[in-house]
């Protein structure tokens, strides 16, 4: 009975740390893949493996709700998001989004992850702080 229970803990651990990184490795994928197409490289794998749908990205949205993490883990979604649509408004209607479109698009997401990441570490600080002077 405590081996079971002992499992189920190990395996809800590891898919809240699968939830928080992949939206990590997903956004890497499309900086990287966006970086190549800068430069004139396709390397189908990066699509293959980090892009993803729609329902996937609402999938994700949820459990990040659901799980409540914090808003800087959202901001990688975010980013994919705001990715995936720019990229099917550009093939939809040919605007023509040049590179310039998607650099700072990486740029202040990135900006705006750090920011919320060192505001939550500012939080945990001070409740961690907050606990020990008790």
């Amino acid at each position: 009975m405590m081996k079971e229970e002992h499992l189920r803990k190990r395996k809800y651990k590891a898919l809240l740390l699968f939830l928080k990184v992949i939206p990590i490795f997903i956004a890497l994928c499309y900086i990287i893949n966006t970086f190549l197409w800068i430069f004139g490289i396709d390397v189908p794998m990066f699509s293959y493996v980090g892009s993803v749908s729609f329902l996937t990205l609402a999938f994700l949205y949820l459990a990040s709700v659901v799980f409540e993490f914090c808003s800087y883990h959202r901001m990688f979604l975010h980013y994919v998001l705001a990715d995936n649509i720019l990229s099917i408004l550009d093939y939809k209607f040919d605007i023509g989004f040049g590179p310039i479109v998607y650099v700072v698009l990486i740029g202040i997401s990135l900006l705006l992850i750090l920011y919320l990441h060192q505001k939550e570490r500012e939080r945990n600080t001070k409740e961690i702080t907050s606990r020990s002077d008790r």
